[in-house]
């Protein structure tokens, strides 16, 4: 897939354009997606320009929306930067000169609560109207009798349902961050993790232990702050790789949640915790092991990361 900022691209007759902020890509957004060549999208987050006390946690960030796009089989992705001036952009110039002067599109594809421009003016109806290209309105799509959006499947992350947040977005929870160096807790215990501090800009699910794909490796994942030791670092993402051996210090690490295990608990002492994480360890790799024909379909690069 070529990637482009809005700045960088040329015009080519017959764009099939989806517009969006497209965060986490779920079941709602490929039904705009699909059938479109270009996805037109925006980095930051709008809401981090406009009201940044309001902004979400992002469900994916721009490598990881890049991977999921790819995997649909989109074929161009444009990013707009969004800063003041685009805010401030009337929604009829955008058309004008994003929509058909630099993606010359023939046909565009948005959700129906789609909006654009200066104080939101910009909505499906204005693109629907006009008639220098095809516009589709894609009605929102539902799942249990409510909308599928980002922020519904931001509450479930939120809350460890990673599951159920996994149904919403056709895919498994995607996080990924630098690995650092820690205090080698794990290592003494027999458990040796690969350790990522959480960007706070990112959505995380809530403090327990998962299973999860590292880069595609069953893992066993505590988030949580350890409170079986003392330790001053604050909220952790902590990997065991299952049957892995190797130095993944200072590389990004991708995490795909399949399953909530359990609470962070408190032991009383080590070996209390040795023997229940023996245990996290076995469900987590039974957990891969009965996810990995669900994921088959899923392209490397979205477990892998780039």
């Amino acid at each position: 897939m070529k990637f482009l900022w809005l700045d960088e691209v040329r015009p080519r007759p017959g764009r099939r354009v989806a517009i969006g902020t497209f965060d986490g890509v779920h079941r709602g957004h490929r039904r705009v997606i699909a059938g479109c060549d270009t996805v037109l999208t925006f980095e930051p987050h709008p809401l981090a320009v406009l009201r940044p006390d309001a902004a979400p946690p992002l469900l994916s960030p721009l490598a990881i929306k890049r991977d999921l796009l790819a995997a649909l089989g989109v074929e161009e992705l444009v990013v707009a930067r969004f800063d003041q001036r685009l805010a401030d952009t009337p929604a009829e110039r955008f058309v004008d000169e994003v929509i058909v002067e630099q993606l010359t599109a023939e046909f565009v594809s948005v959700g129906e609560n789609f909006r654009f421009g200066r104080g939101a003016a910009g909505d499906a109806e204005l693109l629907a109207r006009d008639d220098r290209f095809e516009t589709r309105v894609v009605p929102l799509a539902s799942a249990g009798g409510e909308p599928i959006s980002s922020s519904r499947i931001r509450e479930l992350v939120a809350g460890g349902e990673v599951l159920a947040a996994a149904e919403l977005l056709g895919h498994p929870f995607l996080f990924e961050g630098e690995v650092t160096h820690g205090d080698r807790r794990g290592r003494e215990l027999g458990f040796p993790t690969a350790n990522i501090v959480p960007d706070p800009r990112l959505c995380l699910p809530a403090k327990g232990i998962y299973a999860a794909l590292a880069d595609g490796q069953p893992a066993a994942v505590s988030i949580g702050e350890r409170p079986t030791f003392t330790s001053a670092r604050g909220l952790l993402v902590e990997a065991y790789l299952i049957d892995f051996a190797g130095d993944l210090y200072g590389k990004r690490l991708r995490l795909a949640f399949i399953e909530r295990l359990r609470d962070e608990l408190r032991f009383a002492s080590a070996s209390e915790l040795v023997a229940q994480m023996r245990i996290d360890v076995e469900q987590a790799r039974e957990a891969c092991a009965r996810a990995t024909a669900q994921l088959a379909q899923l392209d490397r690069a979205v477990l892998h990361g780039s």
